[in-house]
């Protein structure tokens, strides 16, 4: 599988954030459907008696000539991965991430802002450059 141009960056942000990368492609299967997400990774916390956080990061860079078709391909698939994640009982959260440009250019206009909140999507903001976690969307 081929990865998207901007998993390094997102790994390197989540490995400076202080996230320990388990997986550079996790693989969920569920009866006859299998995917694979970009990332997973987890961060367990200084303090002893609270669990330790899981997340899997499916990361799109949003570089095609149509925005739009690019967000339905993302919803899609962040749909399938989230039903995956239920069904196999993975004790992950889902994140999607993008550039802070992407963010900052798309995801700010109030038609994708409005379905990003009904769709509850989680969102994992990078700066490429710095190669850094600039905004958590939950």
């Amino acid at each position: 599988m081929a990865k998207d141009i901007i998993h390094n960056q997102v790994k390197n942000a989540l490995i400076k954030d202080g996230w320990t990368i388990t997986a550079d492609l996790f693989r969920v299967e569920f009866e006859e459907l299998e995917i694979f997400a970009d990332l997973a990774a987890e961060r367990t916390p200084i303090v002893a008696e609270k669990q330790g956080q899981k997340i899997i990061v499916e990361i799109k860079t949003f570089a095609g000539r149509s925005f739009i078709r690019e967000l339905e391909q993302a919803l899609g698939q962040y749909d399938l991965y989230f039903e995956m994640l239920t069904l196999t009982e993975f004790n992950h959260e889902l994140y999607l991430a993008i550039s802070e440009f992407v963010y900052e250019e798309f995801f700010q206009r109030k038609g994708t802002a409005t379905i990003i909140q009904r769709k509850h999507l989680k969102l994992l903001v990078v700066n490429l450059n710095k190669e850094e976690v600039v905004r958590w969307i939950k």
